[in-house]
């Protein structure tokens, strides 16, 4: 019996670039897929951080404009104008700061 020669097969430049380029893919995607989830979850974590300021700004301001209603009520400025002995004038008082 004869020993039977297998026949190899050379791949062509061609195919070797695409082989390549294939393989390249196949790491490519999961690489770009994590790159891109961990961009997105940087940014979500900024929004929130982002969102929690706005959260402390408002109630600041809230507080803030709290203290000025309490500081331009009628009794504290009666108050004030019978502290310092002055005549009390409506026309007179001006809030400064207020929408």
């Amino acid at each position: 019996m004869k020993a039977t020669k297998t026949k190899r097969y050379k791949l062509l430049k061609c195919e070797k670039f695409m082989y390549f380029l294939l393989f390249a893919m196949f790491l490519a995607v999961p690489i770009f897929n994590v790159f891109t989830s961990s961009l997105l979850s940087e940014s979500n974590t900024k929004l929130e951080r982002l969102k929690n300021k706005i959260k402390t700004q408002e109630l600041t301001n809230q507080g803030l404009s709290m203290q000025i209603d309490e500081l331009t009520s009628l009794d504290n400025i009666q108050a004030i104008v019978e502290e310092y002995n002055l005549s009390y004038n409506n026309s007179n008082i001006k809030t400064i700061g207020q929408e």
